[in-house]
């Protein structure tokens, strides 16, 4: 996580999008739970979206109705690469103002 947020913080070209579902597949590799690794990494992913969007309009999250199948083979291409920008550019974003 020190790494993501270096990368954050020095701007080093990771938007708030790609951060979130970097933060999220880092969680899930380490798998720091014994249950709810998948709804506790998705909540902190969409967690790190919402922050990175300050001041933003309008405001999106993650559409986590996805293809699981694709979704765990991105996942483990992070897990070999550490580049999240496939895995990102896979999970959509939904407007939350048409989300109500």
């Amino acid at each position: 996580m020190d790494d993501l947020s270096y990368q954050w913080e020095h701007q080093t070209g990771l938007d708030a999008r790609t951060l979130g579902i970097a933060t999220h597949a880092a969680l899930v590799r380490i798998h720091p739970f014994v249950d709810g690794n998948g709804r506790v990494t998705r909540l902190l992913a969409d967690l790190v979206y919402l922050a990175g969007q300050t001041g933003w309009e309008p405001i999106h999250a993650y559409d986590w109705d996805i293809d699981r199948i694709t979704y765990i083979r991105l996942l483990g291409e992070y897990d070999m690469t550490r580049n999240p920008s496939a895995l990102a550019e896979f999970i959509p974003v939904i407007n939350l103002e048409d989300a109500e």
